[in-house]
């Protein structure tokens, strides 16, 4: 058994404006499954591939009141493309952040919620990701991350030291999986988190039990009315377990 990234999840308190947001800075299309959830991603996609990671958005009242650890990190393909795509983000409501980076080639941006996103300066390694160059994950221990992680999902390990840890899918296309190892700690529940799917034909039951040996946890929250499954990491960070696809 094994599952794999498939969309990441961000709560909003307006997801129809979000989405639009995201949806022409990434150049994605916009879909809704109900009242209060916008989907995006690429055109003519055939869900579930691992050349994207999807966003869900979703309706949410509470406001944001600290740094998010979960983070989309931009690809660009030079300093030229850079500069535009951070102007045109700019034009579509985005703001620059400043959190701590000081002075470094990538830019940190917040969109029109305040949620934070890198536009990287080009780098080879992220030249066909597409728009999207990586799902970047704060944390204390990138590599208990990355031994979780590697267990959890049939993702390839490229990259593992004490500050950072790298995953891919093992097609070798799409984002990377990224664990930042940063001061700070977990104090509320993520906004942003990351969703995982199992194959056709698997177990949800079997694959839940399976990631609670590996270190899954209980997040303690009312689970009655959905009919996936939501647990928390080594570190406490959220995510849900859907129902194979």
């Amino acid at each position: 058994m094994a599952t794999r990234l498939v969309q990441i999840n961000m709560k909003a308190r307006d997801d129809s404006a979000l989405g639009r947001f995201w949806a022409e800075a990434l150049g994605w299309g916009v879909d809704s499954e109900g009242p209060g959830v916008t989907n995006l991603e690429p055109v003519g996609f055939a869900y579930p591939d691992p050349t994207a990671v999807c966003i869900d958005i979703i309706a949410r009242p509470e406001p944001k009141t600290v740094k998010n650890r979960v983070h989309l990190d931009l690809a660009t393909t030079s300093t030229a493309h850079q500069a535009e795509l951070v102007s045109r983000l700019k034009d579509l409501g985005a703001t620059l952040a400043d959190v701590g980076q000081g002075d470094v080639p990538w830019m940190v941006m917040a969109d029109p919620e305040g949620n934070e996103f890198c536009v990287l300066e080009p780098r080879p390694i992220y030249q066909d990701t597409g728009p999207i160059a990586a799902v970047v994950v704060d944390c204390t221990d990138p590599r208990g991350m990355a031994r979780f992680w590697g267990e959890a999902m049939d993702w390839t390990v490229h990259e593992v030291t004490d500050g950072h840890a790298t995953m891919r899918s093992a097609k070798g296309v799409g984002p990377y999986l990224e664990f930042l190892r940063t001061p700070d700690t977990k104090s509320v529940w993520n906004r942003v988190h990351l969703d995982i799917r199992p194959y056709p034909g698997d177990d949800l039951a079997a694959e839940e039990a399976r990631l609670r040996s590996l270190g899954a946890t209980d997040p303690g929250i009312d689970q009655s009315a959905i009919s996936w499954t939501v647990l928390a990491d080594p570190e406490g960070n959220e995510f849900c377990l859907l129902t194979p696809c």
